[in-house]
């Protein structure tokens, strides 16, 4: 199976290619960034370029599996356009390149919540970009929507994130299990979560929450 992996210096995408790596099923992965991934094993390739250059870098490749991992925030993009044209368009750009490279199978991280109507401009945004993808027509699409992502970025989070990953102990236990979507999850849940479902053949639309991560994990 060979994979390509768009967000792999982010929280879960550098987790998840790590998983990648050691699974027999995976002979090769093409990862495709604005910078390369330290310390990556024979497997992996790197494609790095801008973000307009990623469609022609991943139209290079020939994937059986493709996965988005790709995300930021309001803060770190700067403005509303500059946060959509990597959590939408961007997004939306791999899964059409990858569809068009023989990819039947797309698999990408978005956000507990989402929803193209959303009056939230980060869920709305989530929403739309899951919509587009469903549109490219993949025989088999997996969402995956986490709630507050635990785990080491390696860089600068939100004042408003610190606070809530600081008291997610508490506020987890008093989420009930009905709403469990809600509570936080850590990132090498979700990433393992994707290498579990990564070159399922089942035809269809697939969207995982918490509970249906951590099931895939048992």
């Amino acid at each position: 199976m060979r994979v390509l992996l768009a967000g792999a210096t982010g929280l879960v995408g550098g987790l998840l290619l790590k998983r990648l790596e050691t699974m027999d099923i995976v002979t090769a992965i093409d990862v495709v960034g604005r910078r390369a991934v330290d310390g990556v094993g024979p497997k992996v390739k790197q494609h790095i370029g801008t973000i307009a250059e990623w469609p022609g870098l991943a139209g290079e490749t020939r994937p059986d599996v493709a996965i988005s991992a790709l995300g930021t925030t309001l803060r770190q993009a700067g403005s509303e356009d500059a946060f959509f044209a990597v959590d939408h368009d961007a997004v939306v750009a791999v899964a059409r390149t990858a569809g068009g490279a023989g990819a039947r199978h797309f698999m990408m991280v978005s956000s507990v919540g989402a929803h193209a109507g959303s009056r939230n401009f980060y869920l709305a945004t989530k929403g739309k970009a899951e919509s587009a993808v469903q549109a490219v027509g993949f025989d088999r699409l997996d969402v995956f929507r986490p709630g507050l992502l635990r785990g080491s970025r390696g860089g600068e989070r939100r004042i408003g994130e610190q606070i809530g990953i600081l008291v997610s102990p508490l506020t987890d236990l008093l989420t009930p299990r009905v709403l469990d979507h809600y509570r936080s999850i850590a990132a090498d849940d979700v990433a393992g979560a994707m290498a579990t479902f990564a070159g399922n053949d089942t035809p269809g639309v697939f969207v995982h929450e918490n509970r249906a991560m951590w099931n895939a994990l048992r």
